[in-house]
């Protein structure tokens, strides 16, 4: 049963990471490395496709071992945060508007402590 829930796990957060590749606000890379999460405890198979995928491996294998994030992808998402908080200000009334900046802030410190790879 566990097994069963771990891939679905899997798939969800491979759709997600999907969905994140044509959405500029949904990160794709952590819904993919939770994938690989996921099916390393349900699916060898998927799991080992995962990491030697040409595009998502590398990210992967950096993330577990070393915790690492590239510059890029750290770029990525501090754009995103910034079309995030862009948005917030012209649409969201006040004190919400408020809400993207303190998830950037916080985010992106811990994206931007995190080591490069």
């Amino acid at each position: 049963m566990k097994r069963h829930l771990y891939l679905i796990g899997g798939w969800l957060s491979l759709a997600l990471g999907a969905v994140g590749a044509v959405l500029p606000l949904l990160p794709t890379v952590p819904f993919v490395i939770l994938a690989a999460f996921c099916f390393a405890r349900s699916s060898p198979r998927l799991e080992a496709w995962l990491v030697t995928h040409p595009a998502f491996g590398p990210h992967i294998v950096a993330w577990r071992d070393k915790g690492a994030i590239s510059r890029k992808g750290k770029l990525a998402a501090t754009l995103a945060f910034a079309a995030s908080i862009v948005l917030a200000l012209i649409v969201a009334p006040w004190p919400w508007m408020l809400a993207p900046i303190v998830a950037a802030a916080i985010g992106g410190t811990w994206i931007w402590t995190r080591p490069e790879g």
